[in-house]
């Protein structure tokens, strides 16, 4: 009898979970598990163009890489029984130094897509920011979320709808303009190459093979409506609905002669915040705050532009030091864990912007997915922060972490 009861205490079988997204990301202690949960889930072709970059991927790796490099310097015995991660953006209160990053056709990964994570960034009262190419459309994303928006312009050759666009956005109740500035020609995505894929996903035997492996994925994608380039409704590019190549369809609408003077254009039809998006060097980040950034975001694309480019994290201190009394630093990319982004604001940023860490989380169970991500961030950001000794970001300061060079 005493075994049986010993047994007993030891032997506790968890209930059976029916729920198959929740099944899943019970299974997640981190973004790197959603990663591989989404890599398992989506077809190959679908995971690689969200987790791909450009040529060898070396910027890619930098990204999250560096921030390893970074070291902790931890105080103890302060009072952190109460942890405050608040912090103040382009006039508005935020939760957490968090800003979702603009992504593309994030219908592919979950069907409601951007309406998904722009209701979960509301709960969490983060500003999302709705790409150009967008699967859904600004107009949709206005009316599911009340929750901040920022929305991503790509300027185009066509003034004309890039002016239709922001003022769309503006009628819709988004708050800031994000001006991508990297990519006045497309980079080389390899991994899509080797696919060859397309937007929508060309029918061939390779994707029956692939839809046939990943029956859940191929069952949503083929019950919802067809995927678009949401915002893209007018002129020489159609509807937005033509099966056409990425490479093809985006590297004929930027515009290469792109110049600092755009920004003035930008301003005569947009009377918010412009995020200049996309510096790489400290010479840029000085000429985008004199031409009237309200906020310079340090950005390579997610590594998916210009191959061996620095990292965002790297040219944090740097730029903070050239022009961080002038306009708010912003560290996009590479963020996978909430302690990358105390590190950033411990060199200066006053946030980080992540898209692949909410991309997995929708690729692994959808808005829940989303959501889980978000909450994985914020739970990091609160526990590295009582771990460092630091109460609120403002005790969070370059003496609680070494760089390499620090010796």
């Amino acid at each position: 009898m005493g075994m049986i009861e010993t047994l007993r205490s030891v032997l506790q079988f968890r209930p059976i979970e029916w729920d198959p997204v929740a099944r899943r990301l019970a299974r997640a202690a981190s973004v790197s598990d959603l990663r591989e949960i989404a890599r398992r889930r989506l077809p190959h072709g679908v995971f690689d163009y969200i987790d791909g970059a450009a040529e060898d991927e070396r910027t890619l790796a930098a990204n999250s890489d560096d921030f390893g490099r970074i070291g902790f310097r931890p105080r103890v015995l302060r009072d952190v029984s109460s942890v405050d991660p608040s912090t103040t953006l382009l006039g508005r209160s935020l939760p957490l130094p968090l800003v979702l990053s603009p992504t593309g056709f994030s219908r592919i990964a979950d069907p409601e897509g951007e309406v998904a994570v722009a209701r979960s960034a509301a709960k969490a009262k983060l500003p999302y920011t709705l790409s150009t190419l967008a699967t859904r459309s600004i107009e949709e994303v206005g009316a599911a979320s009340d929750g901040p928006k920022w929305f991503q312009v790509y300027v185009w050759k066509d003034r004309g709808l890039v002016k239709e666009m922001i003022q769309r956005a503006e009628t819709a109740g988004f708050e800031a303009l994000v001006l991508t500035v990297d990519t006045a020609v497309l980079g080389k995505r390899e991994r899509d190459v080797r696919r060859g894929f397309s937007l929508p996903p060309k029918i061939g035997l390779s994707t029956l093979v692939d839809g046939a492996l990943h029956p859940t994925w191929t069952w949503a994608f083929v019950r919802a409506e067809p995927i678009k380039f949401a915002n893209v409704v007018q002129g020489a590019v159609g509807d937005g609905s033509d099966a056409v190549s990425l490479a093809e369809y985006v590297s004929s609408q930027f515009d290469a002669s792109l110049s600092w003077s755009d920004l003035d254009w930008m301003r005569d039809v947009w009377r918010g915040p412009i995020v200049v998006k996309g510096i790489q060097t400290v010479d840029d980040a000085r000429l985008a705050a004199d031409a009237g950034a309200a906020a310079v975001a340090l950005s390579n694309h997610g590594g998916r532009q210009l191959d061996t480019a620095p990292s965002p994290i790297s040219l944090v201190e740097p730029v903070v030091q050239a022009v961080g009394d002038r306009v708010p630093v912003l560290c996009d990319g590479g963020v996978r864990r909430g302690s990358d982004i105390v590190k950033a604001v411990a060199l200066g940023a006053t946030a980080c912007m992540a898209g692949r860490a909410y991309l997995y989380g929708l690729g692994a169970g959808g808005e829940r997915g989303v959501d889980f991500a978000l909450s994985l961030l914020a739970a990091d950001v609160r526990r590295t922060m009582a771990l460092v000794g630091a109460a609120t970001l403002a005790d969070v300061t370059r003496e609680m972490v070494s760089l390499p060079a620090d010796g």
